[in-house]
């Protein structure tokens, strides 16, 4: 499988949302060859997953010019936008597999919130969103995205997302785009006992393995997937500052 990089801030400039009215039919047809060549023809095929790659404008998130592209982007703190292919790919593995609706009406816990997208992603599915982000600069500006790509209800929390959001658990899902060490533990506590599903990169700062935490009760079935390369989760069970 191939290895799933996130560059390092430097390597790219800074995609920030722009306020000029870019050309909407362009940026809707690029949308749709970032579905069908990006996600669709690596494998993911889920119907409702593709539909929320098709409907959700990551132009609102990042800079129209970079929006569709097939790589991670850097944004404001140091912090990363992975590319379209490991949004779907995580998406993909929390989807709640033990409700009959699916996303829909799940709860889900988004940890590290960046530019918003995973975010709205969620919510276009249908989920009932947290998401948390410890750069209050950052959070800010993923709700105004939020807000401006008509997703206003994702409850948006500034803080360390090592140690969850007990407020809104159990949850369905619990996706975190940083690398830990190993999983933290108020994650597991925080997934729904009924096959709730954890996915976060695990491993050292420079080089990680996606990581697949399902419960069932009080057991946890752990397995790994693809090596990845994330940004570090900062934070009391994350690595230190």
């Amino acid at each position: 499988m191939r290895w799933l990089r996130r560059p390092r801030a430097a390597s790219a400039p800074t995609a920030r949302p722009t306020d000029g009215a870019p050309d909407q039919a362009a940026l809707a047809d690029a949308r749709e060859r970032m579905v069908a060549q990006q996600i669709e023809a690596r494998g993911l095929r889920d119907p409702e997953l593709l539909r929320a790659f098709r409907r959700v404008p990551r132009d609102r998130f990042v800079a129209a010019d970079f929006a569709y592209g097939d790589q991670a982007l850097p944004i404001e703190e140091g912090q990363t936008i992975s590319q379209p292919f490991i949004v779907a790919y995580m998406t993909d593995a929390a989807r709640p597999r033990a409700r009959a609706d699916g996303w829909r009406g799940a709860r889900a816990l988004d940890i590290g919130t960046g530019s918003g997208y995973q975010a709205a992603i969620l919510a276009e599915l249908g989920a009932r969103v947290t998401s948390i982000e410890r750069y209050p600069e950052l959070s800010h500006a993923a709700g105004v995205a939020l807000e401006a790509a008509g997703f206003p209800d994702v409850a948006l929390i500034v803080g360390d997302g090592s140690l969850g959001y007990a407020e809104n658990a159990p949850y369905d899902a619990i996706i975190v785009a940083a690398a830990a060490p190993s999983v933290p533990e108020p994650l597991l506590e925080q997934l729904n006992p009924d096959e709730g599903r954890l996915v976060i990169p695990i491993g050292t700062r420079s080089h990680q393995q996606l990581t697949v935490v399902v419960r069932r009760g009080d057991e946890f079935h752990s397995r790994t997937r693809e090596p990845v390369v994330f940004v570090p989760l900062v934070g009391t069970h994350g690595f230190p500052s």
